[in-house]
């Protein structure tokens, strides 16, 4: 936590002639591009996987029609498919996941008053006028929805709502697509996976503003990747 928040501070420090009190925000917005950009070649081996299930497709559905009266010999045969032609059904799972130690290392540094025995320093950093380890409710508390904080809020709830319709019209063409929902639990997963892109909302308002900061970034970025990876 310490080394993590030192690096913060440096990058802070690198920023301020450009950002001024807003250093700490734009670090944190900084930092998120460059895990993203660590994790691109995953988004890119996944935007392959999701090319290779499509192609799949048209086999799939022999299969189905060969085991219509017997879903567990179908589920069986289209497991047998896919490791037959090294194709996971769940590969474009592994960038979200490997992002997760990221965000909730943001979320603990934020919302600890203390690191390593002393104050929190970066506690202190604000984003405009809105503090990076408050939350909506602290916003809302503080100035209404129309205070200085509250503005800030209603800026990345838009960016936010307009990320998800892009992510959530996205995420429908490529599973409708690519993933082959005969396989156990995709169906839920293709039910379900539209819809995430607009939990960020309640994400951003339950959370430190340094995490919702990162949650934001990233969604953007997916925004952009996705678009890039998956041209309609």
């Amino acid at each position: 936590m310490s080394v993590f928040a030192s690096l913060v501070e440096q990058l802070a420090d690198l920023l301020q002639p450009l950002f001024h009190g807003s250093a700490a925000a734009a670090a944190i917005v900084l930092f998120t591009a460059l895990v993203r950009l660590l994790v691109h070649p995953l988004s890119r081996a996944a935007a392959r996987g999701a090319r290779a299930r499509a192609a799949l497709q048209p086999r799939i559905a022999e299969l189905r029609e060969k085991h219509a009266k017997s879903p567990e010999k179908l589920q069986r045969a289209v497991l047998e498919l896919h490791a037959e032609e090294k194709v996971s059904p769940l590969s474009g799972c592994l960038p979200s996941l490997l992002q997760a130690p990221a965000f909730f290392l943001l979320y603990h540094l934020f919302s600890s008053s203390d690191i390593g025995g002393e104050p929190n320093a970066l506690l202190a950093h604000r984003l405009l006028a809105a503090p990076l380890g408050d939350r909506w409710a602290d916003a809302l508390a503080a100035g209404g929805v129309l205070g200085g904080a509250g503005l800030v809020y209603l800026v990345l709830f838009a960016v936010v709502a307009g990320v998800a319709v892009f992510n959530f019209r996205r995420a429908r063409t490529t599973l409708a697509g690519g993933m082959p929902l005969d396989t156990p639990g995709a169906g839920g997963v293709a039910k379900v996976m539209p819809f995430l892109s607009f939990f960020t909302l309640v994400t951003v308002a339950v959370v430190p503003l340094a995490a919702a900061l990162y949650v934001v970034t990233s969604a953007a970025w997916s925004a952009v990747e996705r678009a890039v990876l998956y041209p309609a």
